[in-house]
């Protein structure tokens, strides 16, 4: 799983889009769907779960630690737990591929068994720092070795019982939160995580549904408190994964930019924690309406129909960034094509994700002839007003797939073919990304 083919690619100027698509699962609901139905006890079945090499670097993890899980011919996943408490000693290390969900919250899982496991990953994962859930897992007994500056190779040797912890998130982050939670579920007592700025709530309620005691209070700082109610047991579930709101930005954007576009993406999940980027292209001015809202399996979900705008440039409120940081990269897009200055700030989480996004992202737009001004926790872009960016350069990817996605919608507006060095790291969460894209083009 870390080596991957050398796949360059080139986006060229793009026909109206027409059509309707159904974009696959969600990445952060499929990770936690199988991690919680691997600690059930009994029998879960998921449907619309994403099967890109992120997700299944978790499937074949869980695997290896003792559960019993298969894709059925139809598409359904079933999934054979082995409870809580229940984790087996891998025989060999975790390769997490490109994943650092997976990474992260797999750490939080073996923090409170009795099992060691070594956590390997490609050349971007190995190179993003992992302190920030190291630190909290060590206060709660995990012995943890890793690389220097807390990087992978690492190797995380969990207590039981593992020490509960009252822990306040020191930076704004749904995969700390999800690690700690993970551990508490095997711990004795009560495991509290304090968030003072809310993020994805996915794991909150996933745990409820598979039967946890978790609880979510609201200060009136508007900080949270959730706490998890440890020696659970898990109850199996039937799931059915919505369409992921990250991957139906791209298409989101796209249809904003291409002039003449008018697409449906159908099956949307709409959590309020994660729908940041609608907000803000709504208030750039993008044409986007919600069609049969409904709930499935315990989240919002729509279908949006996407026209061409003329979208104007804004200051982004920063409190938003949670909800939308993974959207940032394929926002600055949109905002090289409005009218006026677009202002992000306080998007330091960037810096350490796949890639350095920031510095990334700064790079690759001035290449095709973007205005750009890079600063310590965010980008002032200049938009063009609409018109067609320069393009005619090739672009890194670093091995991002929200990077190489980005710069694929930029060059269906360019006057000169972007280039994508490398394009294979997009079948890390949407494997089928380019087939839609000329399905649409039709």
């Amino acid at each position: 799983m870390t080596d991957q083919t050398i796949t360059p690619r080139r986006f060229s100027a793009s026909v109206p889009l027409k059509g309707r698509i159904t974009i696959p699962g969600d990445k952060s609901i499929s990770h936690r769907a199988l991690m919680l139905s691997a600690l059930a006890v009994g029998e879960s079945r998921v449907s619309g779960l994403l099967e890109g090499h992120d997700v299944l670097a978790t499937a074949a993890a869980m695997r290896a630690m003792g559960a019993d899980i298969a894709r059925r011919d139809d598409g359904e996943w079933r999934i054979h737990g082995v409870g809580v408490g229940g984790l087996l000693q891998p025989q060999g290390a975790l390769d997490m591929g490109n994943s650092g969900t997976s990474t992260r919250l797999l750490m939080g899982l073996v923090a409170s068994h009795p099992i060691t496991a070594t956590f390997i990953g490609d050349a971007s994962l190995s190179g993003r720092p992992m302190g920030r859930v190291i630190d909290p897992l060590s206060q709660m007994g995990a012995d943890i070795g890793a690389s220097p500056g807390g990087r992978l190779p690492l190797m995380v040797r969990g207590l039981a019982p593992a020490i509960p912890l009252s822990y306040r998130l020191p930076m704004a982050s749904a995969q700390v939160k999800s690690a700690i939670l993970l551990a508490g579920l095997n711990t004795p007592g009560i495991t509290e995580v304090i968030e003072p700025v809310p993020t994805r709530d996915h794991s909150e309620r996933m745990l409820r549904g598979f039967g946890a005691d978790v609880t979510v209070d609201t200060d009136s700082s508007g900080t949270r408190h959730i706490r998890i109610v440890g020696e659970a047991e898990l109850k199996p579930q039937t799931i059915v994964v919505p369409g992921d709101p990250s991957s139906a930005a791209f298409f989101i954007v796209a249809a904003l930019i291409v002039p003449g576009s008018d697409i449906t993406i159908t099956n949307v999940g709409l959590n309020p924690t994660r729908a940041g980027l609608i907000e803000v292209l709504k208030a750039m001015g993008g044409d986007i309406e919600l069609a049969d809202a409904r709930d499935v399996g315990g989240e919002p979900v729509a279908d949006l129909r996407v026209r061409h705008s003329a979208l104007k440039g804004i200051e982004v409120d920063p409190a938003l960034a949670p909800s939308m940081i993974d959207e940032f990269p394929i926002l600055f897009i949109a905002a090289a094509l409005a009218q006026g200055r677009t202002v992000t700030t306080g998007l330091d989480e960037l810096r350490v994700k796949e890639s350095d996004r920031l510095a990334v992202m700064a790079t690759g737009l001035k290449a095709i002839g973007a205005r750009i001004e890079e600063k310590d926790d965010g980008l002032v872009i200049e938009g063009s007003g609409g018109d067609p960016l320069p393009g005619g350069a090739t672009v890194a990817g670093h091995l991002d797939h929200r990077i190489c996605m980005s710069f694929a919608v930029a060059g269906l507006v360019s006057e000169a073919p972007v280039t994508i060095d490398d394009i294979a790291p997009i079948a890390t969460s949407f494997p089928n990304f380019e087939t839609l894209l000329a399905g649409l083009q039709q």
